[in-house]
């Protein structure tokens, strides 16, 4: 089987390809990997912490040359690009600094003598990642892993296979041989790497979220899986109505929609109307186009299944009586999707009710804030729900009711702190958080250690 990375706004371009990982290599890297870790917990953390700070300023280095990666392999536009380039930096040098903070604690002992606990790495770590975050997810897993003294195998998504690449380089350069191994591939290569590997972590859709959760279960080993988000957005009557419209239309339509945390239902409590036409405006000041120029908002999508599935869920708005408020105009050449604005199917509709990843947000009335709230718990999702509005009080109580597990006050939905837990709630999410030092803690296993005194000679 060969791997093919085809850039989404020039499907000519071919990004680079390369044969499949197959189950047998799988399970040579796992070797490799497992003597490296060893070595690797055995050096201390003062020289995992030196590793570390090495590949920082390796990603220094290549980070224009990434940030154009990213803007070629996957469509995400410039400025985000460059985002993401910025974050994934702060990502290593948290971790490498993480490295040297406490791993136990010292506890009363019941008698004399001494009792403590400490953390030490499950071995080997696999990871699963997906093309959307081409850089940060697959650094804001691996490097929590390194930190906590284990390997790390990555089976990256296929059209962000370039990317994965460029940092393996990065973080070969600068950590023991055998520490940080690429296993591209599809179905076969992630089953081999969920059987062979320690701990696994998976970011992708909720249907293979729940296969790797089990299929990890099943061996004993810990597992976590962040999956889909059919995310709201909450709008109070007291919200600044234009200010509101710029936040969401860029948390639903910026990098075309293709994140779990865009906001894919607006919720407005009274009249909708005037937040609905500023929506409308702002989002048709959004830039469409070439995602290489710093003002493009709205790239392509990843490829035509996914400009098939923005146009199949506006059919299915039409066929149910809504509306499809916005036009339909992009660039000729590549996959693109227009920003979609929809309204008038209710909040069990499919539209409302099941991920959409593209440009594309539904419009819901609420007659109450007790209503808005039962609207945006009403999916299987529970990933981040943003709540718009000035009155404090009404804010907090709409925060305590919300079962999401991040909340977003007068804040998009989209963009989270990487020193702070990422995760959902429901079916958005299996095992523990990732990110800041919930992270370290999942790739890491407790021991307590008793230490009673010899006896008296």
């Amino acid at each position: 089987m060969t791997l093919v990375s085809r850039s989404p706004q020039q499907p000519g371009d071919v990004v680079t390809k390369e044969p499949a990982t197959e189950p047998a290599a799988v399970a040579a890297a796992t070797r490799r990997a497992r003597a490296a870790a060893r070595e690797w917990w055995s050096q201390g953390a003062f020289a995992r912490a030196a590793a570390l700070n090495a590949a920082a300023r390796g990603l220094a280095e290549v980070a224009g040359e990434l940030e154009d990666l990213i803007v070629r392999e996957v469509g995400k536009p410039r400025a985000e690009a460059r985002g993401e380039v910025a974050r994934s930096r702060s990502i290593v040098d948290y971790y490498a600094q993480v490295a040297l903070l406490r791993t136990g604690d010292v506890l009363p002992p019941g008698g004399a003598g001494l009792l403590y606990t400490e953390r030490r790495p499950h071995g080997v770590a696999g990871l699963i990642t997906p093309w959307n975050f081409p850089a940060a997810i697959p650094l804001w897993k691996a490097l929590p892993a390194l930190a906590a003294g284990n390997a790390v195998l990555l089976k990256p998504a296929t059209p962000a296979l370039a990317c994965a690449r460029l940092l393996e380089s990065v973080l070969a350069a600068a950590l023991p041989a055998g520490l940080f191994q690429l296993v591209p591939g599809g179905r076969e290569t992630a089953t081999a790497l969920i059987d062979a590997a320690d701990v696994v972590s998976f970011t992708g859709s909720t249907l293979v979220g729940r296969q790797v959760s089990a299929r990890a279960s099943a061996r004993g080993i810990p597992a976590q899986a962040e999956m889909g988000g059919q995310n709201a957005a909450i709008v109070l009557p007291d919200a600044p109505v234009e200010h509101t419209a710029g936040v969401l239309a860029g948390a639903a339509m910026g990098y075309a929609g293709q994140k779990c945390t865009a906001t894919r239902r607006v919720i407005v409590v009274g009249d909708p109307a005037p937040l609905t036409e500023a929506l409308l405006a702002a989002v048709r000041e959004l830039k469409v186009g070439d995602p290489a120029e710093l003002s493009t908002v709205v790239g392509p999508v990843i490829g035509d299944d996914a400009v098939a599935g923005v146009r199949a869920a506006a059919a299915k708005v039409h066929e149910a009586g809504g509306e499809v408020l916005t036009g339909w105009s992009v660039p000729a050449e590549g996959s693109f999707a227009a920003p979609t604005v929809v309204r008038g199917v209710p909040a069990e509709h499919v539209v409302n009710q099941e991920e959409t990843f593209g440009p594309i947000t539904s419009i819901l009335p609420a007659a109450s804030v007790e209503e808005a709230v039962r609207i945006a718990n009403g999916v299987s999702q529970g990933l981040v729900t943003s709540v718009h509005g000035r009155d404090l009080g009404p804010l907090l109580a709409v925060t305590r009711e919300l079962d999401t597990g991040m909340i977003k006050v007068n804040a998009p939905t989209t963009g989270v702190d990487f020193h702070a837990p990422f995760g959902g709630e429901k079916d958005s999410s299996a095992g523990p958080r990732e990110q800041g030092l919930a992270a370290v803690d999942f790739y890491s296993s407790v021991r307590t250690v008793t230490f009673a005194p010899p006896p008296a000679a």
